[in-house]
């Protein structure tokens, strides 16, 4: 009997773990599910955007290749929650063939305790039994006996009910188990027939991409040579203010040589350390920025090959972000605007000084700062503009003096 209790106990714990451990698991899957959901639907929003001018572009390629990218993470989320019910149903089965080879023994058991019982009272009657004791102590025993007896046969009665209680519960939640499974081996066969659909759009845009090689080519120069503007203007700008910085520094050197100091002296060097503390601030938060806008890493750092254009490589000195129409751009540090400057094609540019690093934003509309402004982290400084193909994306870099960084391992995860 006690055997029996331990076993109960022993089941009913496994039963307990195995729902807990599986119901964390499945919570943080559902949990990547929805953010990816989310994800999606920005996506499909961005990606609509770049349809509404009826117009092959490479943009409407970069949301199409992201939207394909966000379906296979969904695919493999759902697989992963198909797998766990598959390996939690498998568990339930084994408890459950314990749970009934329990129930069989104590049935067993159980039917052995009324035979015994049966067959003493059908020579004996209880009370002959008590009163042909020897002494009365033995007739104590034997009442003992009696009690504790039937006792054990409650107690295996109830011991079976609850074992069987317990195996009703664990058969249901199986079956429950085994319905999600099917929702989600629905849901599965819905998301892979998405899918499918999304890459023969994807393979029909790239055919017609291919056809207007010409006009990709002249576009894709026309952006080269507006970036290379820009590029040669931030080069102008860094170089300046790098010569500033240094004449500041030895002006600061020889101030310190002085015994007496100005106000308006000491309120200068009071700004150089600011500005020193400033970049020593931009470093700790490498890994923590927020991101300058919402939307999709479209274009990211580096060479790249160009995704139609055979045998062109792209040379990118910071990301691109596409995202939705006028949507809000944002400084991601404490800075000050030190350049405000329009390209046609693309839209305005920002550049902000960080201390010894600068952020550049370029392809704003609506820019509601000015030059020399100071602002603070998250200062809206424009909105995304939509080129005439529907598309908004910001081109986001970041500079260490005059050497461009990768900014997606600046900005948070």
């Amino acid at each position: 009997m006690t055997g029996g209790k331990h076993c109960f106990l022993f089941i009913g714990a496994i039963v307990l773990s195995i729902s807990c451990w599986s119901q964390k698991s499945k919570s943080q899957l559902q949990r990547e599910k929805q953010q990816n959901l989310e994800k999606i639907k920005e996506t499909e929003k961005i990606l609509t955007e770049t349809t509404t001018e009826k117009k092959n572009s490479i943009g409407e390629l970069r949301a199409l290749n992201k939207r394909i990218e966000q379906q296979e993470v969904l695919m493999t989320g759902i697989s992963a929650e198909i797998e766990l019910l598959d390996l939690d149903i498998q568990e339930n089965n084994q408890i459950i063939n314990a749970l009934e080879r329990d129930v069989d023994k104590l049935k067993e058991e159980y039917a052995a305790m009324v035979f015994s019982a049966q067959k003493a009272s059908g020579k004996i009657d209880k009370l002959t039994f008590l009163f042909s004791a020897s002494s009365f102590d033995q007739l104590i025993m034997r009442l003992k006996y009696m009690e504790q007896y039937g006792k054990a046969r409650q107690e295996q009665a109830e011991a079976i009910a609850r074992v069987q209680s317990v195996l009703t519960a664990q058969v249901k939640q199986t079956e429950i188990i085994k319905s999600e499974k099917q929702s989600l081996l629905d849901e599965e066969k819905k998301e892979s027939d998405q899918l499918t659909g999304l890459k023969k759009k994807k393979n029909t845009l790239v055919k017609s991409l291919e056809k207007e090689e010409k006009r990709l080519k002249r576009e894709l120069a026309e952006t080269k040579k507006a970036i290379a503007e820009l590029e040669n203007m931030i080069a102008k700008l860094i170089k300046e203010e790098m010569e500033r910085a240094a004449a500041e520094a030895k002006r600061l050197r020889e101030l310190k040589a002085k015994v007496n100091k100005k106000a308006e002296e000491v309120k200068e060097e009071e700004d150089a350390n600011a500005n020193i503390a400033l970049s020593a601030s931009f470093e700790e938060n490498k890994n923590k920025f927020p991101w300058p806008t919402s939307g999709f890493v479209s274009q990211r750092f580096g060479k790249q090959m160009h995704p139609v254009l055979k045998g062109i490589e792209i040379q990118n000195n910071g990301i691109n972000i596409q995202t939705k129409q006028g949507e809000a751009v944002r400084a991601i540090f404490n800075g000050q605007v030190i350049a405000i400057s329009f390209y046609p094609g693309i839209g305005t540019a920002v550049l902000i000084k960080h201390g010894e690093y600068f952020t550049v934003y370029l392809g704003l509309k609506d820019v509601m700062v000015k030059t020399k402004q100071k602002i603070e982290t998250n200062a809206v400084l424009g909105k995304v503009i939509a080129s005439s193909e529907g598309i908004s994306e910001l081109r986001f870099q970041i500079f260490r003096n005059s050497t461009p960084v990768d900014p997606q391992q600046w900005l948070r995860n």
